[in-house]
C-alpha cells in the first residue's frame, strides 16, 4: 500500500524511538489479519497527542505523524490545510496524517480511527468506530454511524444513525442504548439513537460521518 507502510509477511521495522530502532528481521507465521503494516525503512513516525503534539509511549493510541527526506512540504495553494497538515516540531517538519493508530510489541501497527471522528465528550476522547462497533454486533442492525452532537456543557454529546434489517420488528432506541450499555463503559454509550433508511456513503462506499456531523450542527445552529 502506499504511504508510510507495507503489509508483508518479511517486515524490518525501524524508527519508532527504542521498539522501532532494532531490527526485528523474520517473525514467525503470518502478521495479525488486522494490522495495518510496518513502517518503511525511509519513513521517520511519531506516535503523538493530537492536541499537544506530544510523544506518547509505545503502545498507547496517538495521532500518526511521519517525516522522510522526500516528503511535501506544503499543499500547492492551500495555506489552510497546509497550516493544519503539516508541523515543525524540534526542527523538523512532520505530516499529520490525521490518523489514530497504536503499535504493538512487535512494531505492527493497528488503526483506531480518524481524528476527525474522535467525539469529545465530558472531557474523553471517544471513537466512533468502536460504538458503531457495539451497535452492528446487534441481531437486528445492519449499520450505524456515530457522531458528536455539539453541548456547551459536556463537548459533545454521543448520536448514533442506525440502519436496521428489513425484518426487524419493534426494536427501540433504548433498546439499543441497554444494548451498549451492557458492552462498553456508561461515558462512550450513545445518549442519542435516530432510525433511518440509509446511511450516507462516498463513491467507493464509505460511509460519511462529516456529512451527519454537518446535519447536527446545522440543527443546533437553527433550533
Amino acid at each position: 500500500m502506499d504511504g508510510p507502510f507495507r503489509h508483508t509477511d518479511f517486515p524490518g521495522v525501524r524508527g519508532y524511538r527504542d521498539l522501532w530502532r532494532r531490527d526485528h528481521g523474520l517473525r514467525d507465521g503470518n502478521p495479525p489479519l488486522d494490522t495495518i503494516g510496518t513502517l518503511m525503512p525511509e519513513k521517520e513516525i511519531k506516535i503523538a497527542d493530537p492536541e499537544t503534539m506530544e510523544e506518547l509511549p509505545p503502545g498507547s493510541t496517538g495521532e500518526l505523524v511521519v517525516s522522510s527526506r522526500l516528503m511535501i512540504e506544503a499543499y500547492w495553494n492551500k495555506e489552510d490545510e497546509t497550516r493544519d497538515c503539516f508541523v515543525e516540531i524540534d526542527g523538523k517538519l512532520w505530516y499529520r496524517t490525521g490518523d489514530l493508530v497504536r503499535v504493538d510489541e512487535q512494531g505492527y501497527m493497528y488503526f483506531v480511527d480518524r481524528t476527525a471522528d474522535i467525539i469529545k465528550h465530558k472531557g474523553y476522547r471517544i471513537s466512533a468506530s468502536e460504538i458503531e462497533a457495539a451497535i452492528k454486533d446487534h441481531p437486528a442492525a445492519i449499520s450505524s454511524c456515530v457522531v458528536g452532537v455539539p453541548d456547551e456543557r459536556v463537548g459533545e454529546r454521543i448520536k448514533a444513525f442506525v440502519v436496521l434489517k428489513e425484518d426487524a420488528r419493534g426494536i427501540t432506541g433504548s433498546e439499543l442504548i441497554r444494548w451498549c450499555k451492557s458492552r462498553m463503559t456508561s461515558y462512550k454509550v450513545p445518549e442519542y439513537i435516530e432510525f433511518r433508511d440509509m446511511l450516507p456513503k462516498s463513491k467507493v462506499g464509505k460511509y460519511l460521518r462529516r456529512e451527519l456531523r454537518r446535519e447536527e450542527r446545522e440543527r443546533v445552529i437553527t433550533s
